[in-house]
C-alpha cells in the first residue's frame, strides 16, 4: 500500500515576503469574504481559521466573517460552498473529512472530487499511538507482541477513536493493518470523549493527537509508544516513529485546508493561496499552532491539489478493505 508524504513545511519558507499576486479585473474582493467552518467552534479547523481571519482580513482588505455549519461528518459546511457562486466571496475551511465522507455519506447532492477548487493545506496534526498505563507493555515491541497474543487469544485490546470515519479511526485502521492482528474499535463522539476513556480504562489504546495526547504522556497519565509522522515531534524527542518502529513507510496525519467553489477564477484563487501562505509565515501564528500541537503548512494550489486527491483514493481503499461506515 502506498503511503503518502506531507506536503513540506519548507513551502513556508520566505512566504512573509511573497507578493500578493494582481487581480486582473482588479474588483476583487470588494465586499466581506465568508469562510465556512465544517466543524464547530473550538476544534482544530476552527481555531486555525480564527488564528488566521485577521491577517487574511488585513492582507485582503475585506472582512472575513466566519460561520460554523456543522454536522454530518462536514458535508453541511462542504455543501453550503459547492452551491455557492464561484466568485471567491464564499470559502470553505474543511479537515480531514474532506478525504471520507465522500466514501461514507451516501447521496450527497454534490461531487467532493469536482465541487471544489483546492487552495491551499493549513496544517497537520500529528497523532501519537498512547495506551492506558494498565497495558503491560513499556515498548512499542510489547505493544504489538500484546496486541498480537491478546487477538490470537480472542480477547483482542480495545481503542478508541473521535468516531466513525474521523482521522483517528482511520489511523488505527491502517496501523492495524499493517501489524496484522485485529482489536476492537470503539468510537466516541470527539476526540475529548475518545481521551477520557482512555484515561478511565473503558479502553486500551488510542491513536491521539499531539494536542490532547501530549501532555498526558509527559506528565506519565498515558504512555506514547509511537508519533505516526515522518519526523519524531519535539514535544516528545524520546518517542519513535512508527516509521522507525518497524513499520516502514507508516504516515497518517490529521489535516486542515482551505477550497473555493470549482470555477472560481484563478488569480482570485492565487491571491487567496498567496494570503494565507503569509498568514501562516507570520512568527504569532507559527508559535499558536505548535502550542496547540498543529504544524503549519502552507501548500500551492497544485501541491495540495495531488495531496487531496491522493487522500481520498487512500482512505477509499482503506474504507473498502476495513469495511468503514459510519454506523
Amino acid at each position: 500500500m502506498k503511503h503518502l508524504p506531507l506536503p513540506r513545511r519548507a513551502l513556508l519558507a520566505g512566504a512573509a515576503a511573497l507578493p500578493l499576486p494582481a487581480l486582473a479585473q482588479g474588483a476583487w474582493p470588494n465586499r466581506p469574504i465568508r469562510a465556512i467552518v465544517s466543524f464547530p467552534p473550538g476544534g482544530a479547523i476552527d481555531t486555525t481559521t480564527r488564528l488566521l481571519a485577521p491577517y487574511l482580513s488585513e492582507s485582503l482588505g475585506q472582512p472575513i466573517v466566519i460561520e460554523n455549519r456543522t454536522g454530518a461528518t462536514g458535508t453541511i459546511a462542504a455543501g453550503a460552498v459547492a452551491a455557492a457562486p464561484p466568485d471567491g466571496y464564499t470559502l470553505l475551511f474543511d479537515a480531514s473529512t474532506h478525504s471520507s465522507a465522500l466514501h461514507l455519506v451516501r447521496n450527497l447532492p454534490f461531487s467532493y472530487t469536482t465541487a471544489f477548487a483546492p487552495i491551499t493545506q493549513l496544517t497537520s496534526v500529528p497523532l501519537i499511538l498512547v495506551a492506558h498505563p494498565s497495558v503491560p507493555a513499556n515498548s512499542f515491541a510489547e505493544f504489538m507482541a500484546l496486541g498480537r497474543a491478546r487477538a490470537a487469544a480472542g480477547q483482542p485490546l480495545t481503542y478508541a477513536s473521535s468516531g466513525n470515519g474521523s482521522a483517528a479511526h482511520y489511523a488505527a485502521v491502517l496501523f492495524l493493518q499493517r501489524a496484522g492482528w485485529e482489536a476492537t474499535h470503539v468510537p466516541f463522539r470527539g476526540g475529548g470523549p475518545a481521551v477520557q476513556a482512555l484515561l478511565s480504562g473503558t479502553v486500551q489504546f488510542h491513536m491521539g493527537t499531539a494536542a490532547s495526547s501530549t501532555a498526558l504522556a509527559q506528565n506519565g497519565q498515558l504512555k506514547a509508544y509511537a508519533v505516526t509522522t515522518r519526523e519524531r515531534i519535539p514535544q516528545l524527542p524520546q518517542t519513535p516513529t512508527l516509521n522507525e518502529s518497524g513499520m516502514a513507510g507508516y504516515e497518517w496525519t490529521e489535516w486542515g485546508g482551505v477550497f473555493a467553489p470549482a470555477g472560481t477564477p484563478d488569480a482570485v484563487l492565487d491571491r487567496v493561496n498567496a494570503a494565507i501562505i503569509q498568514a501562516l509565515a507570520q512568527p504569532a501564528v507559527r508559535e499558536r499552532l505548535a502550542a496547540i500541537g498543529m504544524l503549519p503548512v502552507g501548500s500551492t494550489r497544485q501541491a495540495f491539489a495531488t495531496y487531496v486527491r491522493e487522500q481520498q483514493e487512500l482512505v477509499g481503499r482503506l474504507t473498502r478493505e476495513a469495511g468503514v461506515t459510519l454506523d
